[in-house]
């Protein structure tokens, strides 16, 4: 854990950083007053050779979790990763000071009957030798699908009500070798709501969904039954946050405590523009655990060469047509832009995009996967060696770049 203990507001201008700085009431632990960062000459924004910022941890909406700025995710293990590389990871991560891990019943990524599940037993494998009590354990219940049964023992539909959610933490309580999960996240909504590229809500596919109190009453449940800590969402929209937060206040049920939605350089407008608003602390204090902060690999710049050995290797080459939504013809112009932006102030294009993502006043944990040992080190360095916060300059061309490409993966 940081050494630091107080508590600190940290300034963020989140549109024109050309102008004086708002401030924003969202805190984390402050750096040690020792960190050594310097600002080089040439505008490169590194720590000095050889020191590292302090990983820091922040708590996670109104729950008692000190979470690390760092969560590992593992979608790929089980597809990308076998057991062993795995297990590498994971201890790597947590020997980094990394302590939260998040997986989902439908795990690992692209979901298939033969491989689903393999995530959480690789997770499980591991655990047996690791302290139960100083690992952050997140997984997903999945939302609505017709086309996922087989996850499910008799089921020909996906839902998020009473069997389904119970069934979902039994079978993954199981595979996690676990008799508990720290927090039990809703995948994406019963409901019809605009996902994975969609950018648009469509009033046309509106369906009868499970109402927010019967879902918040099947989580209480299990945490009554100590199998379950909290609770939060993903892929999900102010309208949902606000309908959860209301029925459990009404109710006397359970709060969401988090919500798991896609944010990058490249993924900005659906939180900033609102939901930012909703899960601020003073409103229903909701935690950002953001996926993708480098828009599926592709802002690392590494499929600008499609020749390139690193493309050949990456998941939007392996699975055609997965992701590609972040690689299209204007992201991939935005992504131009941004690793321009990264060799102009001396940084990698990862540590841009990393560095960028991790100082968003709201974000309370950045959720990193990788496929190597190599990338893995390559991301947590992103977040250690890299000036805090990057640099007004910096986040003054990063915002010139995001009035002429506001969410390049949408359009």
């Amino acid at each position: 854990m940081a050494s630091s203990t107080t508590l600190t507001t940290i300034p963020a201008s989140l549109y024109n950083t050309t102008r004086g700085r708002s401030h924003r009431e969202f805190t984390c632990r402050s750096l040690p007053s020792n960190a050594g960062i310097r600002s080089y000459p040439n505008a490169t924004i590194r720590a000095k050779l050889g020191e590292k910022n302090t990983l820091q941890y922040r708590k996670l909406g109104d729950s008692d979790l000190e979470i690390s700025e760092i969560t590992l995710g593992t979608m790929t293990f089980g597809e990308q990763n076998t057991e062993k590389e795995a297990h590498e990871l994971l201890s790597y991560s947590f020997d980094k000071g990394i302590n939260a891990i998040d997986t989902a019943e439908a795990y690992p990524i692209p979901m298939k009957k033969e491989t689903q599940g393999k995530t959480d037993l690789y997770i499980g494998s591991w655990l047996k030798s690791q302290p139960r009590d100083k690992v952050i354990l997140a997984t997903k219940v999945c939302g609505y699908s017709e086309r996922s049964s087989y996850i499910r023992d008799n089921a020909k539909i996906l839902r998020v009500d009473a069997a389904n959610i119970r069934e979902s933490v039994e079978k993954s309580l199981k595979r996690l070798n676990t008799d508990y999960i720290d927090l039990l996240q809703i995948h994406w909504p019963d409901r019809f709501v605009a996902l994975f590229g969609e950018f648009y809500y469509d009033p046309s596919k509106w369906r009868p969904s499970v109402p927010f109190v019967e879902q918040l009453r099947a989580f209480k449940e299990l945490i009554d039954e100590g199998k379950v800590r909290y609770i939060g969402v993903s892929n999900e929209t102010s309208y949902g946050v606000m309908e959860f937060v209301h029925a459990a206040k009404v109710e006397g049920l359970p709060k969401i405590v988090s919500i798991q939605n896609n944010y990058s350089m490249i993924v900005r407008c659906r939180f900033e523009v609102d939901l930012v608003e909703v899960c601020h602390p003073k409103n229903c204090n909701i935690g950002l655990l953001s996926y993708s902060p480098l828009g599926g690999g592709v802002l690392s710049g590494k499929y600008l060469d499609a020749n390139s050995e690193a493309a050949k290797k990456g998941r939007l080459k392996l699975f055609p047509g997965y992701m590609d939504r972040y690689n299209k013809s204007i992201a991939r112009e935005a992504t131009i832009k941004y690793v321009e932006v990264a060799k102009k102030h001396g940084l990698s294009p990862v540590e841009l995009a990393l560095g960028f993502a991790r100082d968003r006043p709201f974000m309370t944990s950045s959720i990193i996967g990788a496929t190597s040992l190599e990338q893995l080190k390559e991301n947590i360095d992103a977040f250690l060696t890299t000036e805090r916060p990057l640099p007004p300059q910096v986040l003054a061309d990063i915002e010139d770049i995001f009035k002429r490409y506001r969410d390049p993966a949408f359009f």
